[in-house]
């Protein structure tokens, strides 16, 4: 396997830093409304619909977040590359396109 840890460490460090951008805006966002109150009930069912989106969407990238963290910390162990249900190498393929991938393609079907 020819996965050179150093590059995927740093893209995941740079994924880090934009999921965390991405929470910390969402979170701006459902703080700080950037509209003044709706006077107009329909207009207020679209601001709680967004609000309820938005809620979802950080909620994924706060677990994206998670799975980052773990595969840093699985490179520091040097556990990145194994299948934590085979122990079999995933392939740099997989590795390459979610670089956070725990399992190899067979078990992740």
């Amino acid at each position: 396997m020819s996965i050179h840890l150093e590059v995927a460490k740093k893209t995941l460090l740079d994924l880090k830093a934009e999921y965390q951008t991405r929470i910390n805006t969402i979170a701006d966002h459902i703080q700080n409304p950037r509209d003044d109150m709706n006077k107009d009930w329909e207009d207020q069912a679209v601001a709680i619909r967004q609000n309820d989106t938005r809620q979802l969407l950080a909620a994924e990238a706060r677990q994206t977040l998670i799975y980052i963290n773990d595969a840093l910390s699985r490179i520091e162990s040097g556990d990145y590359t194994k299948c934590e249900v085979c122990g079999e190498p995933i392939q740099e393929e997989r590795l390459n396109a979610v670089p956070y991938a725990t399992l190899c393609m067979q078990h992740a079907e």
